[in-house]
């Protein structure tokens, strides 16, 4: 199984992938600094392409970049309430990312982050290259929501949600579609649906477009990884090595894949 690597002190990498795995942000993005001249290697202007170590003298707009290696690997799952921030820029409410160790790193990345007014599990780590790899392999992996709606299901509304069917051309591949009665509240009821490679927003759309009045959508599995009700909402914990492999070792999707 592919395990997630960074590069071992000592060994110079290509500058774009170096800083990427230290979470300052994604390649593509580093990419677009280095065009742009602003970062330095020491005391030059890097140039794409460049290979670095720990050791070398690394800035960003002349302030030093802080790069290291231990964060590399780390993942944190996440139970995310309904409204809570992901980053302080989100809201007056503590972020999620500020409950996280400092060691872990500085900048984080969220992978397929779920919209704020819902919640559930959500995974992040300071690795930009590793959350590119996990954003990538989620396409490839079932996932697991519950969703709350307004009043009962008809047939037609079950076998549209079924179907797929999005406000573009391409579908999901629902697997299953169940409701929960032992969750149901009053005028509400829970339904659990297990899709391939769906964001909250496409789950949200999958149900609305049948005129579905959606009040809340929680993740609840990705893959093999599931939120454990021992992690209380607004809690965290490292993902063990063999669970990220796990998500990272998901088949590609075949070219006639929805």
């Amino acid at each position: 199984m592919p395990r997630p690597r960074t590069t071992p002190p000592g060994v110079a990498e290509r500058l774009q992938k170096f800083l990427a795995q230290r979470g300052v942000g994604s390649r593509r993005a580093i990419e677009e600094m280095i065009r742009a001249q602003r970062i330095s290697v020491n005391g030059r202007i890097a140039e794409l392409g460049v290979r670095v170590t720990a050791n070398d003298d690394i800035r960003l707009d002349g302030r030093a970049i802080r790069t290291r290696a231990a964060a590399g690997s780390q993942v944190f799952i996440f139970n995310r309430s309904p409204g809570d921030p992901l980053r302080q820029a989100e809201g007056d409410r503590d972020a999620l990312l500020d409950r996280l160790p400092k060691t872990a790193g500085r900048r984080f990345v969220a992978v397929s982050p779920m919209p704020g007014i819902d919640g559930g599990l959500e995974l992040v780590t300071s690795d930009g290259a590793l959350a590119a790899r996990l954003q990538r392999a989620i396409h490839s992996l079932p996932s697991e929501f519950t969703v709350r709606v307004r009043g009962m299901l008809g047939p037609d509304q079950i076998a549209g949600i079924q179907s797929g069917k999005l406000d573009r051309p391409s579908r999901l591949a629902v697997e299953s579609l169940e409701s929960s009665e032992a969750q149901s509240e009053a005028a509400n009821r829970w339904w659990a649906v297990v899709t391939r490679g769906a964001s909250g927003k496409d789950v949200r759309q999958l149900f609305e477009r049948q005129g579905v009045i959606v009040s809340r959508i929680q993740r609840v599995a990705i893959g093999s990884v599931k939120l454990e009700k021992s992690l209380a909402r607004g809690q965290h914990r490292q993902l063990e090595a063999e669970e990220i492999s796990s998500l990272l070792s998901a088949p590609a999707p075949r070219s006639d894949d929805p």
